[in-house]
């Protein structure tokens, strides 16, 4: 298996670099297979068009994500499980900054490619809001409410990544990313609370204490002026 994803890397880190240097139209499979160092065959078994040697990791890194979430602990809260689901992303970037960087790069000027990446991280998204409709109900408003938890968190997580991204990749961007989680789930917090808190004139208790013979007239008048 190790072997294997050496192959997949050494694909992938030459097809960037060709990519970059003569243009991604202009590559074709033969040129990356032989800066790699494997037959054509060999792409064909990793990869099945160019596209997909750009972005090598977002099925595995589905899965996983999908997988993290379907173990998580029903004592851990929802949207804790989400931020790490959404680390875990980040993470992936993280552990090979130089390829992060070519990759980002490659698809600030191609637009295909800018397209391919857009679709495959709404796919996370997809996944963060299935998980909290399982977990806290998929009925109205609180699916609403979910779409919009799902949306800012990857929101937050592109524009943390991307600036980490242009910056050249340096710095501790897991920490960023996760000081921007919390302080958009924190602002987010007062509209989603209100979404589970009863209207003012629903489900309200008024107790009055009174003594045995105290008139109904005066019990009727205490009750009118605790309203």
């Amino acid at each position: 298996m190790p072997v294997r994803r050496d192959v997949r890397r050494s694909l992938t880190a030459a097809a960037l670099d060709l990519f970059l240097a003569q243009g991604f139209d202009e590559t074709t499979v033969d040129q990356i297979a032989e800066a790699a160092g494997v037959a054509r065959r060999t792409f064909f078994r990793h990869f099945r068009v160019k596209e997909d040697a750009i972005f090598p990791d977002h099925d595995a890194m589905l899965r996983e994500i999908v997988a993290h979430l379907e173990a998580a602990s029903p004592l851990v809260p929802p949207l804790t499980t989400v931020t790490e689901a959404a680390l875990m992303v980040v993470d992936t970037y993280a552990e090979d900054p130089e390829t992060s960087v070519k990759r980002y790069e490659l698809t600030r000027r191609v637009s295909s490619l800018r397209e391919h990446e857009i679709a495959a991280t709404s796919r996370y998204q997809r996944a963060f809001a299935a998980f909290l409709n399982e977990r806290d109900g998929a009925e109205e408003p609180r699916r609403l409410r979910h779409e919009v938890i799902a949306a800012a968190i990857v929101t937050t997580h592109n524009h943390v990544l991307r600036g980490w991204l242009r910056g050249g990749g340096t710095g501790d961007v897991r920490t960023r990313t996760a000081e921007a989680l919390s302080g958009v789930l924190a602002g987010l917090e007062p509209w989603l609370d209100d979404h589970d808190r009863p209207a003012d004139n629903q489900d309200e208790v008024l107790i009055v204490v009174t003594r045995r013979r105290t008139p109904l007239w005066k019990i009727a008048q205490e009750i009118e002026s605790a309203r």
